[in-house]
Parts: structure tokens; sequence; C-alpha cells
């Protein structure tokens, strides 16, 4: 079989970036291919509804590769083009998962050839309502804020940021990657709500009431918090950002009388990492920094000293209660019970949600799933994935 250039598809590169992020169409369709003629498939890494993930074996390149499959079923042209554009425009950065430029079709797929990730997402990496170190992840955020840097400076918001889409490439996470650009928009484009991944979501996303959402940075600022606090615990900090998420509403309560007791699911952090959570966690979306701002609290100490000496999250006591969230306590307990009691809920009925957590969600393309479970629930015998697969590669 030929495996001349005319068996892929090299678009033509436009003069200049703007033109790339602002162009609605490319070149012809590739030339339909049997991939096998190319890639030797070694396994499947996941799959989901917006297709599967391979990891496969360049035979011209001798290495491996991850290879994206999307089937034109369920996938518009213009969707493919778009992750493609946006994919090869942020190659570069050594935080951002390399694209080859190479792409394929087959009668029924796209298919996006990408480098492979060993040590597989972020997520998988982290103990469950233990956290990673405070020294990891420092590394792990200050490559991925790196990336989000770079991809604001060009106009585009990521809007899937979570640990699912960081991928590992060595076990001291010196070399972490961002993946998955298939919700990437520019900034000041309009999308439609429900879309995206509901405990990452802002407020502005969860409480919207039009169909049409302005995209701006401060999407990702929202979602690089929960990020940090899901690496430093282990836990997600409210199942969804609405007033009717009691852990949600605790922390806004904290937000609104800072001279109050910490919510005990935050008691482990320094006042000055608290400060940074409170700057990219402001339910306000025009008041969260800028991503450049958290460069300035990468020296300074995230994890209390008390949490430090302390042997087993397994210890009692209320005040160190940070692993499980603990009861709700505060002065604006009341407060917060009347506003829940005015939505008919019991704060009582609802537990803090941990990375095993199983929150049912729509799906992105508002299509049904087929596990009814929005995180990976890790099991030896069996790959159970997110709702919406994008890992390994975007």
């Amino acid at each position: 079989m030929d495996r001349s250039p005319k068996h892929a598809y090299y678009p033509t590169k436009p003069q200049s970036q703007e033109e790339t992020i602002n162009s609605n169409t490319v070149d012809l369709l590739p030339v339909l291919v049997d991939i096998n003629d190319s890639y030797k498939t070694i396994r499947e890494l996941g799959s989901g509804t917006y297709g599967r993930v391979l990891l496969a074996y360049n035979r011209d390149q001798q290495q491996r590769c991850a290879l994206k499959i999307l089937p034109k079923s369920t996938t518009k042209f213009r969707d493919f083009q778009r992750e493609y554009n946006y994919s090869l425009i942020l190659t570069s950065h050594r935080s951002i998962i390399s694209t080859f430029e190479t792409c394929y079709q087959t009668q029924d797929s796209y298919i996006l050839v990408q480098e492979y990730a060993p040590l597989g997402d972020l997520f998988e990496s982290i103990p469950p309502q233990r956290g990673l170190p405070e020294k990891h992840a420092k590394i792990i955020m200050k490559q991925i804020a790196s990336a989000l840097e770079f991809m604001h400076d060009k106009g585009l918001i990521h809007r899937d940021v979570k640990p699912e889409n960081v991928m590992i490439f060595d076990a001291d996470f010196h070399k972490v990657k961002l993946i998955d650009f298939g919700m990437t928009r520019k900034c000041g484009s309009y999308v439609r709500r429900l879309v995206g991944s509901i405990p990452y979501s802002p407020p502005e996303v969860c409480e919207a009431t039009t169909n049409d959402i302005l995209v701006t940075s401060a999407m990702d600022i929202w979602a690089f918090g929960v990020l940090l606090f899901c690496t430093l615990t282990g836990n997600f900090p409210w199942e969804h950002a609405q007033i009717t998420d009691i852990y949600y509403n605790e922390f806004l309560m904290w937000q609104k009388h800072q001279r109050r007791k910490l919510p005990s699911q935050w008691f482990r952090f320094t006042p000055r990492l608290m400060r940074l959570f409170n700057k990219m966690l402001d339910p306000v979306s025009e008041s969260r920094c800028e991503i450049s701002e958290i460069c300035k609290y990468y020296d300074d100490r995230w994890i209390s000293e008390t949490v430090r000496r302390r042997p087993s999250h397994e210890d009692e006591g209320v005040e160190e209660d940070y692993s499980s969230g603990g009861s709700i306590s505060g002065t604006d307990l009341e407060e917060i019970t009347k506003m829940m009691k005015d939505y008919g809920l019991d704060q009582h009925n609802q537990n803090q949600p941990h990375l095993h957590s199983s929150i049912d969600i729509p799906d992105i393309n508002n299509q049904a799933l087929s596990d009814n479970s929005y995180f990976i629930k890790k099991q030896h015998n069996s790959d159970v994935f997110s709702h919406h697969q994008h890992k390994y590669i975007s």
C-alpha cells in the first residue's frame, strides 16, 4: 500500500496565527486511508461518547503515539477542524501536548495524532481524600498555569481544566502537559450552557439563565482554583458552584465574612494560599485574578504547619478533619440553613464530594451517559472513564 503524502492531510499554513484562529475552513478533506498502513495499534487508552483513543506505533517514524479517533456520525467537520487548528497553534508550548501536523480520515472517522503520555493523567496520580504533597502540587501548577497563560495570550480559553486533562510524563511531575482542546473557544465568543465539567464550572456557568454564555479567561481561572484544591486534598470543594450546594454555600459565607472560621475542608491551607483561592474563586467573574497572578504565590507555604506535622489523615479531631470536610460550622450556619431551606434542601443530606464521587450530570453534547458517572472510579480490573473521556491526548 502506498504511504505517500496523498494518504494524509497537510493543511496549508495561514499567514498568521490570528488568521488560523479566525479561520472557519481548511483545505480539502484528507484522502481516505487505512490507518493500519502507517500505524500499528497496541491497545485502547480510553473511550467515550466523543470516540476513542488508541496507543499506536508509527511504522515510519518508529515511535509510539496516541491516535484520537472521532466518529463522523457524532463529530462535525468544523468541530474537528477547530480542535485540530487550536491544537497546532498551541503545540509549541512545552506544557501543552504536542500534535502532529498530519491528520487522517477513514470512511467513518477523523483522526488526530498526538504524543503519548506514558504515566497517564493527573487524576490517577492523586491519592483520594489525601492529595499530593505540596512540592509536587507546585511543580504541576506552575506548568499548567504557564500553559493557560500561553493560551490566554493568544485569546483562547480552554474551558475544561481538570485533572483528567493534565498528562504525566515522569514520576516527579517535572513534565506535565495540558490536553484536550475540543471545548476551547475564542475569548469573547458565546457558547451554549450546560457545557463542561460541573465541579469545575464557575457560578456564571452553573447559574446561567440564558442559553448563551460569554467565554472569558475567568472561566479557566475558576477551574484552575478547583484543580489546585483537588490536587492538594484528593477531594472536590463542592459538586457545583451554586447556592444549593452546602459546601459552596459555606465557602461563600467565608468569603463574605472572612473573620469567621474557615470551613473545615479548607483548614489545611495557609492564610496566604487562602488569599489566592479567594482571588481565583471569586463568585464575580470580573473580579477574579489573571493567571499570571498565581506566580506570586509559588514561594509561599501552602499547607499549614499543623497539617504538616500530622502523621495520618485518620487522626480524630474536628479542627484537623481536613480530608473529609467534617461537619458544618461557623457563625453563619443559620444563614446557610435558611438559604438551603428556601431551596427546599436539607443540608444534612449532602456529603462533601471526593475523587471517587459519582455525579450525574448531562454530557457536554447533551447525550445520555453510558455509565452515569462523572469521575473515574478506580478499579483494578476494569477501565471506567470520566463522562466524556478526553484522556491521554486532547
